[in-house]
Formats: structure tokens, sequence, C-alpha cells
């Protein structure tokens, strides 16, 4: 190849380069746009489901079960908005905000999340709506705006994604949960769909690396737990519980293996944002992280683990309907919800709107 040729290719690609950095959006400006326009779709009353003041009590009160008697079990009514109660182009623009609060992998494991309440009702012959694809409900707390504060979630059964912006900037995307359910679908034209695989398998790969010594040090339980141990805890907290193994006694492969988990993790989230969440991992002394197993380490006996830290946890747990149903969270424990980034901004600013 002759050089002239060359300096032209180089040149292309540095075009190619610079046109896709032009073009780039960022997350925080993608989903104010997004927000901004879904609002604009909704009529007055559809607005007044889904708009709420940013100091809503319970914009911190989360949960991941099914909708249908959700008010009755629970004791308070599920806010915002359902892709049921939407017009097609307002469920476009839904959907067009969380995509763009999500990586691509991100949005399609929330998307596909939602499909198996489908497999889920015809599985289960359901006529009672508590199996339901439409029935994820989408909030936004605040008015969007380029340097107030303000979030929005969307949240139904086996999903709960929190969003938490000031001034601009996206300061809280914790909690952030997935479930499936099933874990794998066994049966059916969608046979061996798995959401959450690389959760299970990445796990799972690591525990089955460590050495004797290494694993008795991880094994905190001989039989997984019944859920995550958090739960929809508004605050993450995890009292007395074995610590596991250290991050520090892994070697540099098994180390790897588990920084690719917590990428998995992180990797839900625009490139900004989990680059964030992997910074933070980065930042954790070795000896301060924490990897903890229970149950068996091959597929189908009913597994958790937690990998946690000073200041996030994630946990993992495939115990319920025979082994054949996930959860999954990435926790903050000073900063969910930007609790903590937004104390004294509560404190100083009024962001309440008329009552509902």
């Amino acid at each position: 190849m002759s050089k002239t040729i060359q300096v032209r290719l180089l040149t292309i690609a540095l075009a190619l380069v610079a046109a896709t950095t032009a073009y780039h959006k960022p997350t925080e400006q993608a989903m104010l746009d997004a927000a901004s326009h879904y609002l604009n779709s909704l009529t007055t009353e559809q607005r007044g489901q889904t708009l709420f003041a940013f100091g809503q009590q319970d914009r911190e009160t989360w949960h991941f079960v099914p909708g249908n008697s959700f008010e009755q079990t629970y004791k308070y009514k599920r806010r915002g908005l359902t892709y049921g109660m939407m017009q097609p182009e307002q469920r476009h623009l839904a959907d067009a905000l969380l995509s763009a609060s999500l990586s691509k992998a991100g949005f399609i494991k929330a998307k596909s999340v939602m499909s198996l309440e489908e497999v889920l009702r015809v599985a289960e012959g359901d006529l009672t709506g508590r199996r339901d694809p439409s029935r994820y409900h989408f909030s936004i707390f605040g008015e969007p705006s380029p340097d107030g504060a303000w979030g929005w979630r969307v949240e139904g059964h086996h999903i709960s994604l929190h969003f938490t912006l000031k001034g601009g900037k996206l300061v809280s995307t914790s909690p952030t949960f997935f479930g499936s359910n099933p874990h794998m679908v066994i049966s059916g034209p969608r046979k061996g769909l798995r959401p959450l695989a690389r959760e299970e398998d990445l796990a799972r790969e690591l525990m089955k690396s460590l050495d004797p010594a290494q694993r008795k040090q991880a094994l905190v339980a001989e039989k997984a737990y019944r859920d995550i141990l958090t739960a929809a805890s508004t605050r993450a907290m995890l009292d007395n519980q074995p610590p596991g193994i250290q991050a520090s006694k892994l070697n540099e492969a098994q180390f790897a293996m588990l920084t690719d988990l917590l990428g998995e993790y992180a990797g839900n989230l625009p490139a900004e944002q989990a680059a964030k969440r992997m910074d933070e991992v980065k930042a954790t002394a070795r000896d301060k992280m924490l990897f903890a197993w229970a149950g068996g380490i091959e597929p189908g006996q009913g597994d958790y683990y937690r990998v946690q830290s000073p200041t996030f946890l994630v946990e993992y747990d495939n115990t319920q309907n025979k082994n054949n149903h996930s959860h999954t969270v990435w926790r903050d424990y000073a900063n969910d919800f930007g609790r903590d980034m937004l104390a004294a901004h509560y404190e100083a600013f009024d962001h309440s709107l008329p009552a509902d």
C-alpha cells in the first residue's frame, strides 16, 4: 500500500472518529430531552399520573413484585403511568427515555425481562392480570431541567431502575434492580432465553476457579438464601453477615474474573456511568472488597452471591421456582436515590409541585 493511500485512509478514519464524537450526546442531555418529549406527549390527566414533586415521600420507596394486588399487599399505591395506560406513540417515547438511561445491553436486558411476563402468563394460564408485560410504571420526580434537581424511575415485576440528576449531572443511578422469572425459559419458542446469563456464568466461573482453601472462605452458607438479603429496603444494610473472601486473597486471574463480573453490572448503564462505577471498583482496596457465595456451585442447585465494598453492594440470588427465578441488584450505600449528594439541596430549595 502506497504512503499516499495510507495517509488518505488515516484521514478518513480520523474524520469518522470526529464525526462520531460530534454527534455523541451526553447521557444527561439525552435523558433530559427524552423525558421532556415524553412529558409533552401526555394529556393533562396522564401528566398528573406521571409527574410528582421531587421531594415526594415515596420517591425512595421501591419494589420489584407483580402489580395486580400491589396496593392491597404493600399498603401504598405504585405511582406512575404504565405502558397499558399510554397511546402507542407515548410508549415509544417512554422507551426512548429508558434507552437514553441505559446502555444498549442494559436496554435489551430490561425489555427481555419485561417480555417474560407473557411467558409466565401463558405458562400459568393467568386470567387475573397478574402477568402483564404492559404493567411497568414510569414516574418523573421534579420538572426535568438542565439546572434543577429531578429524577425518574421505571418499575414493575423484576424491574426497578432509578435515576437522579442535579444541575445537569447524573448524580445517582441506583438502586439498579433486574430480575428474571423464569431465569431460563425451559420450553416453547423462546427456550433457552436467559436475560441474566452473564451475571450467573461469570460468578460461577470465579467460584469454580477457587482452590479448596479459598472456596472455604468464600462459601458463607451451604444453602442459598431465599432472596437477596437487602430485598427492597430503602437503605441497603447487611448486618452480622459473614464476609466471604477478600479480593486480596484472589490471584490475578481470579481478580480479573471478579472485575469482569462487576463490569457486567456496571455495563447496564451508558458508557460514562459504567466507567464511574468501575472507577469506584478500581479505587477500592482489595482487602476491602469481599466476595461471598451461598448454595451449590453447579447450575440448577440454587445459588446466591454478593460483592461488597465500603461504598457499593451487588447481590444475586436464584432459588425460587425450583432455582429458576433470579434477582440482582446494585446498591450504593450512601448515594442510592442521590441521597448523599442531594441532602443539602433538599434543605436549601423547595421542589414541590401542586398536590396530586
